[in-house]
């Protein structure tokens, strides 16, 4: 019974099968790896199969003529391909392409190193920032720690490959800060205006950056500040040095916030156990308070304005480089306003908008005096003019106001076109003892871009931007490309290509309107391997510079300038940063290697600039206790010695000569920094609380960043830190909010 049961569902199957057509073959992707789970199917009909561990596939249909067979997998584009049906066996082999998505998709990394959330693969959060030694919560400072910045502790400002400090720009929300730093003293750096706390995402772009961005030979660094915070907290600090409050309210609907916080700064009671080279007649002083509010529109978007106030004066002397009897003060008073508004929306049919709005305004009011031994101005008679031409005032005012506009479109995917414009409308005026300089600039540009992803393993990101400038009536082009590939897990190579234009210093187009824009041409190749624990990055670059500066002296008093300079950098730089090596260890290591040269300003041919060092190394190591509820930090700085040199006017000519060279001394910081949770392991803290301590340069090497010299050349003195040391001691408290895992998984 049982074989005549088993013969007749034989019988019954080869019926069934009789007239079908078998379909065979794989799935496989575009590298020939095979496919598991995938659908095959005939459209519009029950037959089909899904592809086994190996990507092979079968099964029979009975339809006939010619039918479409649908192939889809998640991550992979829907194939429909046209086939024949005629009772002959088939066989398929398909190979499926990648559907991009942001998760599993390469980035475009050359010339680029993203932190925060703003995109994958954070190099440095804001909590980075805060604890990196040395830093002191500073974030160009905690970047001169990343590969392509040099060292220069003279004057503020990144100085990146090859680039001189003004080359490198800020954007906060994508408008321009005009004044980022606070206003320079001689011979002494000065830190940034901003909180790495305001920002939740910060891109540091070495080169070939977006066309969205311009006026910056060099670098830019793109700053987006946070959305709504997580609560309503109040913040308090306390230290010898600064003290500070203030608070961030959240709606209780979570759809709106408003904040406020001022800092107040005096340095007389530091100065009092440091003491500093300088004698400060005059002890610094700052106040500094900002203001903010962020609204949530319907769709999703946000509303965002920010408003800073800040205020200081010092006074300072020096002994008189051409007088072993005189001293040279200096006095500055600066007031300076930045408000900055954007509203980014989402529009129907897979379009964004983002609108910012902003306006600065920064007065400097400078006394340069010679004073005698008595501290009183001092006279000279007619046969030392140029002495006497030490005496001065300057008020330097600087107004800046912004608009710009992007819209974006999807294009399927995650490719996107985006395109917009700006206007920037700059008010300039400097008085210089009685005399008044100014002018007004109407600079616009419009801008196109597209991020084009063919693969998740491959992408371009293509631009152009068209920029004019009204006060040196010039205009200009500048195409940039940048691909990436993706090698293997984790890994890709990138390239970039771009032409970067830049306006003249305020300080040369008082003196003529003839110049036109400088010029760079960066060319740019990098490989990259990230994960969450691990970076490494290897990138070497190549920068034409044209159409630099040039000084052409009239007489000791007076110059001209052209666009007659040039020069070039190229380099190699090595980036590693490890979290899983050593457990609770974090530390990264950056290398540059930079070979530069370029005539520009008052040097008499290609030289090497004076805040070029041809090797730089940096090493940042961070280790939280969480049993002692304390980190510690420690970072070292080096750098190879920088050239320096005397530029003389040559016999009363237009020409410059070199009457002095050399080398500095090699530059080595050794810093360190730690925190103290005292709060850390309690429940639902009320008060989250951080005390703070650190030291620079703590081995007390006496750095020498290059030499002043005399009106004669015949005396030169060294360009020193003003202390050999810098102590910071000091209390943060918050009311509200809990950053206990912020501040040990460095992961704001």
């Amino acid at each position: 019974m049982a074989r005549l049961v088993t013969f007749f569902l034989s019988m019954g199957w080869q019926l069934l099968m009789f007239g079908q057509t078998p379909i065979n073959g794989t799935v496989r992707d575009s590298k020939g790896r095979p496919i598991p789970g995938a659908s095959i199917a005939i459209k519009n009909s029950y037959d089909g199969a899904t592809s086994d561990s190996m990507g092979r596939y079968s099964f029979h249909t009975s339809e006939k003529g010619e039918q479409t067979l649908l192939t889809t997998s998640i991550g992979y584009k829907l194939i429909e391909q046209k086939i024949s049906v005629a009772g002959i066996a088939l066989t398929l082999n398909i190979i499926l392409k990648e559907e991009p998505n942001e998760l599993k998709a390469v980035i475009i990394s050359a010339g680029s190193f993203a932190a925060g959330d703003s995109k994958r693969g954070a190099v440095l959060s804001s909590i980075d920032v805060a604890t990196t030694a040395g830093s002191n919560a500073d974030i160009t400072a905690a970047l001169k720690t990343l590969p392509g910045t040099q060292q220069v502790g003279e004057q503020e400002g990144l100085f990146v490959r090859g680039g001189a400090g003004y080359e490198a720009k800020q954007y906060i929300d994508g408008t321009l800060v005009n004044n980022p730093y606070y206003s320079s003293v001689p011979d002494l750096a000065q830190r940034g205006r901003f909180s790495p706390f305001l920002f939740k995402g910060t891109v540091f772009s070495t080169g070939g950056y977006s066309a969205l961005y311009g006026q910056a030979l060099s670098s830019v660094v793109l700053l987006e500040s946070i959305d709504l915070p997580e609560k309503s907290e109040i913040d308090a600090s306390v230290s010898p040095l600064v003290a500070g409050v203030g608070t961030q309210q959240l709606a209780t609907n979570k759809k709106s916030s408003w904040g406020v916080s001022y800092n107040y700064v005096n340095v007389g009671l530091y100065f009092g156990v440091v003491k500093q080279t300088p004698d400060y007649f005059k002890l610094p002083q700052f106040h500094s308070g900002d203001a903010n509010f962020r609204i949530k529109t319907k769709s999703g978007g946000m509303i965002k304005y920010y408003s800073t106030f800040a205020y200081n004066e010092l006074g300072l002397r020096r002994p008189d480089i051409d007088s072993p009897y005189m001293k040279n003060a200096f006095g500055l008073t600066n007031h300076n306003w930045y408000n900055n508004l954007s509203w980014r929306e989402y529009l129907n049919k897979g379009w964004k908008m983002n609108l910012g709005l902003s306006y600065s305004t920064n007065l400097d009011n400078i006394l340069q005096q010679v004073q005698n031994a008595n501290n009183q101005p001092a006279s000279f008679p007619d046969s030392v003019f140029w002495m006497r031409f030490k005496n001065s005032t300057v008020a330097n005012h600087q107004e800046l106001s912004q608009i710009k506009a992007v819209f974006e479109k999807k294009l399927g995917g995650i490719s996107s076109f985006r395109f917009g414009s700006e206007y920037w409308y700059a008010n300039n005026r400097v008085v210089f003892n009685d005399s008044l300089q100014k002018f007004v600039d109407n600079y616009s540009a419009i801008f196109a871009e597209s991020d084009i992803y063919l693969t998740n393993d491959l992408a371009a990101k293509l631009g152009v931007r068209f920029e004019n400038s009204t006060v040196i009536k010039k205009t200009d082009i500048a195409p940039r490309i940048s691909l990436a590939y993706k090698t293997g897990k984790d890994a890709q190579v990138s390239a970039a290509y771009g032409i970067f234009y830049q306006k003249p210093e305020n300080m040369q187009i008082f003196y003529t309107r003839s110049l036109g824009f400088t010029k760079a041409t960066h060319y740019i190749i990098n490989y990259q391997k990230m994960n969450k624990d691990r970076i490494f990055r290897v990138e070497a670059y190549y920068k034409q510079y044209e159409d630099l500066v040039k000084t052409v002296p009239v007489n000791y008093f007076y110059s001209t300038y052209n666009n007659n300079g040039s020069g070039y950098a190229k380099g190699i730089e090595l980036f590693w940063r490890d979290k899983k090596s050593v457990k609770n260890l974090d530390y990264w290591v950056s290398y540059t290697y930079l070979d530069t040269k370029r005539d520009y300003l008052n040097y008499t041919e290609q030289l090497v600039p004076n805040f070029a060092a041809t090797h730089t190394f940096s090493i940042v190591m961070k280790r939280f206790f969480t049993d002692m509820k304390t980190g510690f930090n420690v970072t070292y700085n080096y750098a190879t010695g920088r050239p320096y040199y005397n530029f003389v006017q040559l016999n009363n000519s237009n020409k410059f000569s070199l009457a002095d060279q050399g080398k500095t001394k090699d530059y080595h910081s050794l810093n360190f920094s730690m925190e103290y949770l005292p709060s850390l392991g309690k429940t639902n803290p009320r008060t989250f609380v951080v005390l703070f301590a650190s030291v620079t340069n703590v081995l007390g090497y006496n750095a020498v960043y290059g030499y002043n010299y005399s009106y004669s050349g015949q005396v030169k003195q060294p360009i020193e830190p003003p202390a050999k040391r810098f102590y910071f001691i000091g209390c943060f408290l918050s009311w509200g909010v809990d950053r206990s895992q912020d501040a040990i998984n460095n992961n704001l």
